[in-house]
């Protein structure tokens, strides 16, 4: 295989495949509190917050680890600031302990906190400013979840470094070089030493947290339900317990899932089916793996032409990945996988993003089920026609059109969603 695109394949999911706690937008913002925080050197008596609209969106809705059940922008810089850990990224509240629980809670009550939206065009866009007595100190980050922009002391840049709103994922690899047909090669040819360590810590976080999601009730439990109502077959135990790992996730579990294109709802969806199928078709470890590379790479390839955020559900993109991982796992042809993309696409493009909550769970059950269908009905020789709505003449066109649709086509839908949320934003 070409080398460089080997390499870029590997940087991939190295730059992807990261461990979390929590939603990852909250701990975006707690993990920028937590940074100004240790660059004030001291407990902020006010805090600023000034996110993008998106941010808002995704943090509204979803409980902050941690925090006793706290949801919102001022919990989740509250839990940064008070019992944060900066050099854990985003799993800087991973550590707070029953004690720092309630110190948050009185701190949210105490200290002056004032939530803005950002003014400038960066869907992904936290600064977060704080200030006692003579000093301040700000910290902004902006494009993904961990690129600090800005660290800065009393008027004086620690950090500065050039940024424009085009940079949505890490910068180490050519990801132009993301193709299925790349993706298929990679997948089929990595060294396993090259991944295993990335591949196993997914299986083990993400199996974790949903088992966790069926073992207790979080949320509105659609794991559970999914099993209870329709039966314990694969299919359904491959939305199931993908379901319940968002479930947990969602509503404040404080187990770490590892991520894909910034996401652990993605990381949930484009790996757990991909485990449950393999262990009821018997699969080799070494099969399982390579599935999991394949299903993670489609997922970030779908989502580069889109965005981290966006108007558009990105657990449709994992659950296009983790069709593909399925197919795999089958025995399927670089065609047929094609195919399953293909097909999940035309099923389910359009779902939209109104934010981290509950209901996301029922969302991944949706998209895992598209996923499955597609990969179904390219097993058994059927694809929807070129021209069919948005369909491509091949899957790349395919992957083209609905990233066009998802970036250009729903800005407005997104401003739209944003509004609608902020009027009743607490």
């Amino acid at each position: 295989m070409d080398k460089n695109i080997y390499e870029s394949c590997l940087t991939v999911l190295k730059e992807e495949l990261l461990p979390a706690m929590g939603c990852t937008e909250p701990i975006a913002v707690a993990y920028a509190a937590a940074l100004a925080r240790d660059t004030l050197g001291e407990l902020p008596e006010r805090v600023e917050i000034s996110v993008s609209g998106n941010i808002l969106k995704n943090v509204k809705g979803v409980v902050v680890p941690g925090t006793g059940g706290l949801k919102g922008v001022i919990s989740a810089a509250a839990a940064g600031i008070v019992a944060g850990d900066p050099k854990l990224q985003l799993q800087v509240i991973s550590s707070v302990s029953a004690e720092d629980v309630e110190k948050i809670k009185e701190y949210v009550l105490t200290a002056e906190f004032v939530v803005s939206q950002s003014r400038t065009d960066c869907i992904f866009d936290i600064t977060v400013s704080v200030s006692a007595g003579a000093h301040a100190a700000q910290v902004r980050i902006a494009g993904h979840h961990t690129n600090v922009v800005l660290i800065r002391k009393d008027g004086k840049d620690i950090v500065n470094k050039q940024f424009t709103g085009e940079q949505t994922a890490p910068q180490g690899a050519d990801r132009s070089l993301l193709t299925v047909e790349n993706i298929y090669e990679f997948a089929e040819c990595v060294e396993l030493s090259d991944v295993e360590e990335l591949l196993n810590r997914q299986i083990s976080y993400n199996g974790a947290i949903s088992e966790e999601g069926l073992k207790n009730d979080y949320g509105a439990r659609i794991g559970k339900i999914i099993l209870k109502t329709f039966g314990g077959d694969v299919f359904n135990l491959a939305k199931g317990r993908a379901a319940a790992g968002s479930d947990a996730r969602m509503n404040g579990c404080a187990l770490p899932v590892v991520i894909v294109s910034g996401s652990g709802n993605q990381g949930i969806t484009a790996s757990v089916p991909v485990m449950v199928f393999a262990e009821h078709l018997g699969a080799p470890r070494e099969k399982l793996l390579r599935a999991l590379v394949l299903s993670n790479l489609i997922t970030v390839h779908l989502k580069t032409g889109i965005g981290r955020l966006s108007a558009y559900c990105g657990v449709v993109s994992a659950g296009c990945g983790a069709g593909a991982g399925v197919c795999y796992l089958h025995g399927g042809t670089l065609a047929q996988i094609s195919a399953t993309i293909h097909n999940a696409l035309a099923i389910d493009s359009g779902l939209i993003c109104d934010g981290a909550k509950s209901s996301c769970a029922a969302k991944i059950a949706s998209a895992v089920e598209a996923g499955l269908l597609g990969m179904e009905m390219s097993l058994n020789g059927s694809v929807f026609s070129s021209g069919d709505g948005i369909m491509g003449e091949c899957v790349e066109n395919t992957i083209d059109n609905v990233s066009d649709v998802a970036r250009i086509g729903m800005r407005g839908t997104d401003e739209e969603i944003i509004k609608l949320m902020i009027k009743n934003l607490k």
